[in-house]
């Protein structure tokens, strides 16, 4: 992740406008078998900050196989807005025009069977993203692929970030002695997979490290900043410096909590994400942020544009993907401390 992310995306966003259609220039024909690829990607909200850079990724990807390959690849991506039913008249759209391929990350993950019956009737694959289908969805047909990370993964790491700093100094994280952490959990929407598994798996990992733990609230933030730091502004007063951890199920609600902190003026207690998003490694770089985990966009836009452009092109993506098992790609996790954030900074 470059320094200079945001005047990247924003002129991928303006380049884009919804609507990228990445052309090439190259001065040669391209292959006559292949004189255009047309993929439709729906996004469940466009501007979720690790959504946002996944979609950035992928166009990259586009770019730079349209230039090897020499073959024109228009990108169509659009946001759903959270709304379950844009989604599928966006769907609705990509189909009747006849794209190659659908990328689809989901408003609701159990609402994919309508987004799969669509699919199936105009023989049309999709590749599903970041929210993982039902596992009963994903059978249905042989030309389903999903792309994302386990989050139990991910929530192992961040407990053990918190159990890291907790062995190298004790107090340094149990502020009060007590030998107990207590702690507060900022969770992602109700119903997905990823915000109940990393809040059960980071929880775990500590007692499975023999720290007590006294959980002192938890709430939804539906992954957002404002959201996240209203919610802790609430516990900050309910609370005062009684709080020891925030836990957060991403980096942007991680931020929010960091926000309500240096509003109230007070001392911050640690405070851990899920993600590396470039804010988020920056609030790590800078000691506001303990530590998050990356959750790799750039390795999944990756995967996803590749899954696509093989079959786009009539190919197995098994041949070109080699992350693929079955018919899913799970990327790896990494934990980023200040000990390697600078590495982190520079991918």
């Amino acid at each position: 992740m470059k320094r200079h992310w945001m005047l990247r995306a924003a002129a991928l966003a303006s380049a884009l406008c919804l609507m990228g259609t990445i052309g090439g220039c190259t001065g040669s024909k391209p292959d006559a078998k292949l004189t255009q690829i047309k993929i439709g990607m729906t996004l469940y909200k466009q501007d979720d900050t690790f959504i946002a850079t996944v979609r950035d990724h992928f166009v990259e990807a586009a770019k730079a196989r349209e230039a090897a390959d020499n073959v024109k690849i228009s990108v169509n991506i659009m946001d759903a807005k959270g709304n379950q039913g844009i989604q599928n008249d966006q769907v609705d759209k990509f189909l009747s025009q006849g794209y190659d391929v659908i990328c689809v990350n989901e408003v609701d993950r159990t609402a994919a069977s309508v987004i799969i019956d669509k699919a199936m009737a105009a023989d049309i694959p999709a590749i599903f993203f970041n929210r993982e289908p039902v596992s009963e969805d994903m059978q249905r047909w042989d030309k389903l692929y999903y792309v994302g990370s386990d989050p139990s993964e991910s929530g192992m790491m961040q407990g053990n970030i918190v159990v890291n700093l907790y062995d190298a100094d004790p107090d340094a994280v149990d502020r009060n002695g007590d030998r107990k952490i207590q702690y507060v959990m900022l969770e992602g929407e109700p119903g997905h997979q990823d915000a109940a598994i990393r809040t059960e798996y980071t929880i775990k990992t500590l007692l499975a490290s023999n720290i007590r733990v006294d959980k002192l609230a938890n709430d939804t933030a539906n992954w957002q900043r404002a959201q996240a730091s209203a919610k802790t502004a609430l516990w900050i007063e309910e609370f005062g410096d009684a709080i020891e951890v925030v836990f957060s199920n991403n980096d942007d609600m991680a931020l929010g909590a960091i926000d309500a902190y240096r509003a109230a003026e007070i001392p911050l207690p640690v405070i851990v994400g899920i993600d590396a998003t470039p804010p988020a490694l920056e609030a790590v770089r800078n000691g506001t942020l303990a530590g998050t985990v990356l959750n790799d966009s750039k390795g999944q836009a990756q995967a996803i544009f590749e899954i696509a452009y093989a079959l786009a092109t009539g190919k197995d993506p098994a041949e070109t993907v080699p992350q693929l098992e079955g018919r899913y790609v799970w990327m790896p996790h990494r934990m980023v401390t200040i000990e390697n954030v600078e590495d982190a900074l520079a991918d």
